[in-house]
């Protein structure tokens, strides 16, 4: 069934016979389409709609596919290369159940590393992905950080350094200095949340549909004339929003 995927993106980047659309793409102007799948993946999962997540799966293979054929175009590899590739990882990552080896946490994290150390970087930090979510990827650089003993003992550390943060915002006297001490805010809360065993993504997209959710229900409650009432009178709603969720 793959291989019908496989030769229908070869008929798309045919030269002669090919879409247009897609024979115009290359690798950065179909990353960003490739991580949108991704998210879209993980809402379906959040939904728990079945369906959708077939589809979504189906979209994000395609990414797959897509990246696959253009690098065989260019010389690179082609998409049986890239199954052969992680099959042979997996399989070298689980030495328990492939091979004579031990598993366990500590037999992985050694066998990343020595993965990244062939690569030719040794960096606790090594291959954390710069297009993962930013909040994302700083929790991933503060785990990796971890492993090495570079971490707050308990979630006090981690809380009393936001408080340093916010002062550091405070004083900050230059628009790039705000945005640098933002940053350094954003990361010491990521920071918090994963001393309290919370994922700070996952965390934030709850928070986003939370506060989409009571929005609509203002909007819907004030009908055309939402946008024209001041502040105190869409406090107000909110309030009303946020007490209905309570009551439900």
């Amino acid at each position: 069934m793959v291989d019908r995927l496989v030769t229908i993106m070869a008929r798309l980047r045919d030269p002669e016979r090919g879409c247009p659309w897609d024979l115009a793409q290359d690798f950065a102007s179909i990353a960003p389409y490739t991580i949108e799948e991704a998210h879209e993946v993980a809402d379906a999962i959040a939904r728990g709609d079945m369906a959708e997540l077939k589809d979504e799966l189906g979209d994000l293979l395609l990414q797959v596919v897509f990246h696959a054929r253009m690098a065989e175009e260019a010389g690179h590899f082609a998409f049986a290369d890239v199954v052969a590739a992680i099959s042979d990882k997996m399989e070298r990552r689980h030495p328990h159940i492939f091979g004579d080896g031990q598993g366990g946490p500590e037999q992985w994290e050694a066998i990343k590393a020595a993965e990244r150390d062939a690569k030719g970087d040794a960096s606790a930090l090594a291959g954390v992905a710069l297009g993962l979510p930013a909040l994302m990827r700083a929790e991933k650089l503060q785990k990796r950080a971890a492993r090495t003993g570079f971490d707050w003992p308990d979630a006090q550390g981690a809380r009393a350094k936001i408080d340093e943060e916010l002062a550091e915002v405070a004083a900050a006297d230059s628009a790039h200095a705000l945005e640098d001490e933002i940053g350094d805010l954003l990361f010491a809360v990521v920071n918090w949340a994963r001393k309290l065993g919370v994922d700070p993504e996952a965390a934030l997209r709850g928070a986003n549909a939370k506060f989409e959710r009571r929005f609509r229900a203002m909007e819907t409650q004030a009908g055309d004339g939402f946008a024209a009432l001041d502040l105190d009178a869409k406090e107000a709603l909110w309030a009303q929003a946020k007490a209905a969720e309570r009551d439900a």
